[in-house]
């Protein structure tokens, strides 16, 4: 992530009392605030109100935080460096470290540096989200990052729960349980502190679609959901609800749609993208002009029930040319549908079909492989590689710039004007990889 994101963070001390990772302030009234984490790692002297990470802490419930399996970190101690984190932890491999939270939005701020050195971090959080891209640091600067994270649980307020897939119950666990989890990538990540609070007053950005817009669990596929959070500022949170394999009529019913309705609050805003597995779905009466439409209708309704802004956005195309270069068409009506909804009842939209077209017939159909997911020439046709993710999350938030929507001023300073017809060039880009080896392919094609 840009440097617009570096900025100072105060530690938070408060009159209360000190637990163990855990700062809890009271007023004089006797009420007590959000809870506040703090945690500096390394083997170095521990700056006060902070709860020391040593290299070999692995998560427990009992201890409420630490590295999770796999995890092979190392300390480095600056003593004497005039800093104010002296040591660090550093790995020549991708790790992950979780903190036990109750469900909610945090900002996070993280430490990154090395007094003494040059270091390189990216940071992802749950499912492999972007959160800090590439926060390469000449030697001896020492930088913060913020950003926030959602953390949910299926658990429905009021009654219920989301009907989880096995995927979720197996792969994707990251993606509901009780802990908010960081990846550390990049060729030297160096990690002082790590600070945390919960902030359920911000806007949040609730994404609801399928697989090609969920947090996927392993690489190579990616999706644009997970590549949203990079490109907006810590004064919103962007909360994937995403899913494989699923439409909006299965989103009503597998209760994703009332967790959703359950948490969001004036103020917000909600994403949709559908359509890939929607048009699969017959019956009488069945289409995209009918049941998919009222339903997409529903969706726009329900959020501005709760005084909440929607935002629609087509189905990007799948990759398929024709003898002319020119991508074909596979959805029929569906984006046919988002345009008709868009008009009729004055909604944000984002034509990700007509979109995503330009950006493939850009890199020819020679080179538009390499923005989906696969090893090779052999490649999916439908789901993306963190390339093709990373230019299609570009798209979605250029439209809601050109859209005018008031989520654009959260949008991070160093995002340039996108034109997909001109995409980044696929031949020098680059994304750090996780330590994920899950290999498994989406639902839906």
């Amino acid at each position: 992530m840009s440097h617009s994101l570096h900025r100072a963070y105060s530690s938070i001390l408060c009159a209360g009392c000190l637990l163990v990772g855990l700062t809890l302030s009271a007023s004089a009234w006797g009420q007590t605030t959000q809870p506040t984490y703090k945690y500096e790692f390394g083997t170095g002297k521990v700056e006060a109100g902070f709860t020391q990470v040593l290299p070999d802490m692995a998560y427990t419930k009992a201890r409420g935080f630490g590295f999770e399996p796999g995890a092979a970190v190392e300390s480095v101690d600056r003593a004497g460096s005039g800093v104010a984190h002296t040591s660090f932890v550093t790995s020549t491999k991708p790790f992950l470290f979780s903190i036990a939270v109750p469900e909610g939005n945090y900002q996070v701020t993280v430490t990154l540096g090395d007094p003494q050195g040059p270091s390189a971090t990216t940071i992802k959080a749950e499912i492999r989200r972007l959160m800090v891209e590439k926060a390469h640091l000449d030697s001896g600067k020492i930088a913060t990052y913020t950003f926030n994270v959602n953390v949910r649980v299926p658990q429905i307020a009021g009654g219920g729960t989301v009907r989880l897939k096995p995927r979720e119950q197996q792969t994707e666990t990251r993606a509901w349980d009780d802990k908010l989890t960081l990846e550390f990538d990049d060729t030297h990540p160096c990690i002082g502190a790590i600070e945390m609070k919960k902030v359920d007053n911000l806007p949040v950005v609730y994404v609801c679609g399928d697989s090609t817009i969920c947090d996927q669990p392993g690489e190579n596929f990616c999706s644009w959901g997970q590549m949203l959070p990079r490109f907006f500022k810590p004064d919103v949170t962007i909360a994937n609800h995403g899913e494989s394999g699923e439409s909006l009529s299965s989103f009503i019913g597998e209760q994703r749609w009332a967790k959703v309705m359950s948490l969001m609050k004036p103020g917000d805003y909600m994403i949709v993208q559908m359509g890939h597995n929607d048009e699969k779905e017959k019956g009488p009466g069945v289409g995209a002009l009918t049941t998919f439409k009222a339903n997409l209708k529903k969706f726009v309704a329900d959020t501005r029930s709760k005084h909440a802004t929607p935002i629609i956005v087509s189905p990007m195309e799948r990759r398929s040319f024709d003898a002319n270069g020119k991508v074909k068409l596979s959805h029929g009506d569906y984006p046919e549908a988002f345009r008709e909804v868009a008009k009729e009842d004055n909604v944000a939209f984002v034509d990700l079909t007509a979109l995503s077209i330009k950006f493939y017939e850009a890199l020819g159909a020679d080179k538009a492989y390499l923005a989906f997911a696969g090893t090779g020439t052999n490649r999916d046709a439908t789901h993306h590689d963190n390339y093709g993710a990373y230019e299609l999350a570009k798209i979605v938030v250029q439209g809601i710039i050109d859209d005018k929507v008031d989520l654009a001023k959260s949008v991070v300073a160093d995002f340039k004007p996108f034109d997909p017809s001109k995409p980044d060039a696929v031949d020098t880009f680059t994304m750090p990889t996780g330590p994920s080896t899950v290999n498994l392919t989406p639902l839906g094609s």
